[in-house]
């Protein structure tokens, strides 16, 4: 693997760490921001600075206006973004869109594309993508779903229930995942604002990150003809898999960069804060837990590396997303943790960013499969492996 960074990957980097610093930061304290994310004027101001940019939607293809970045590429440019809160949502690369923009790219039709895909990537719309179910419904474990697609003439009927669907408030349109009859799965897409779709309500959660929270679904002979059908019936599962090894990456992208904010906001407060004759940072126990970030940080980002570079060789990527997703996912809760004992009464405050990292990021080791799955998942695999 080479490490060095193109001119013009190095020219996209600091363009987005300083769009990120003189645009998205001093929005930070913006009132248009709730417990269920952002409200759709933040959004469309975030949007409309990165439109001007030359940022939004970069991982879109060129033909869709896009920068067509590679999986590297997109490694680069989503940590940079991360390092905000509203950065993600500000290019239109945030969960779930940035993952439903590849997913539609990959399999959808020409007219799907033009209704559905085209305003997402202009950043006009938002979507969903509604698997999640409660129990005894899908959860970690796909196969379990309850939710029904049955077939009535040209058209199919889905009934059941979702929750934990991020975005759901306010989203365009969904891609919905159901049962079939011969118990396959099936991607469906279908308008938010018909009948059959009831959005019950939204659940209270840790983070406050996504736009449009997390809501639970419900739909009841929600009417979808067949030419709105996702790819091939039958052929969810496998679908599942192309949005998920990617969606899974760019996750980790956007979490270090947060990481990397939390590691930088206690790393100047050890600089400048004296206690007991000297700085923070010249006291073993604080100056270890420092270098013990950037240990993380290295190592995250490698991992990351090395499973885009895998991803940009044409292979699936299975085994690699899921060992980066739970590498990841776990350092960057450490190097979040030992920030905030690092900042001490600051770190507990809103007084920097810090409390807000902290909170948001703790989900993202359940998000997009446990750490505890992905381990099942990765041991399968080794013992599965012939040598």
């Amino acid at each position: 693997m080479d490490f060095s960074l193109s001119p013009r990957l190095l020219d996209l980097q600091q363009r987005t760490r300083r769009f990120i610093l003189d645009d998205v930061i001093p929005l930070e304290g913006d009132a248009r921001q709730t417990s269920h994310g952002i409200t759709e004027s933040l959004r469309e101001e975030l949007v409309s600075r990165a439109r001007a940019a030359g940022l939004l939607t970069p991982h879109a293809s060129t033909e869709l206006g896009g920068l067509g970045l590679t999986h590297i590429e997109k490694a680069i440019v989503f940590e940079e973004a991360g390092y905000s809160h509203l950065g993600p949502a500000a290019l239109n690369i945030h969960a779930p869109d940035e993952g439903n923009i590849h997913l539609l790219e990959v399999v959808a039709t020409h007219a799907q594309k033009g209704r559905w895909l085209k305003p997402l990537v202009e950043g006009r719309t938002r979507s969903c993508f509604a698997m999640t179910e409660p129990a005894p419904g899908a959860g970690a474990d796909p196969s379990m779903l309850k939710t029904t697609a049955i077939r009535d003439g040209d058209d199919y009927l889905i009934n059941g229930t979702k929750w934990f669907i991020t975005g759901a408030e306010g989203a365009s349109f969904a891609i919905i995942m159901a049962k079939m009859e011969d118990g396959s799965a099936t991607m469906f897409l279908a308008d938010m604002d018909q009948p059959g779709i009831r959005l019950e309500r939204l659940m209270d959660s840790l983070d406050t990150a996504f736009a449009g929270g997390h809501g639970v679904l419900h739909f009841e002979n929600l009417r979808v003809p067949a030419s709105d059908v996702l790819g091939e019936i039958g052929k969810g599962f496998r679908y599942a898999q192309v949005r998920l090894a990617p969606a899974r990456l760019t996750h980790c992208m956007r979490w270090l960069g947060q990481a990397r904010r939390a590691h930088d906001t206690a790393l100047a407060y050890a600089r400048e804060r004296e206690a007991f004759g000297k700085t923070l940072g010249e006291h073993q126990g604080v100056g270890f837990q420092l270098a013990d970030n950037e240990l993380d940080i290295q190592s995250s980002r490698l991992s990351i590396w090395h499973t885009a570079w895998v991803l940009d060789q044409g292979h699936k990527g299975n085994l690699e997303s899921s060992m980066s997703k739970v590498a990841v996912s776990e350092a960057v809760w450490r190097i979040v943790d030992r920030s905030v004992q690092i900042l001490g009464g600051r770190g507990v405050t809103s007084e920097t960013v810090v409390m807000r990292i902290f909170r948001d990021i703790r989900s993202f080791r359940i998000y997009d499969g446990p750490s505890e799955v992905h381990r099942h998942s990765i041991a399968r695999k080794l013992l599965a492996a012939q040598h």
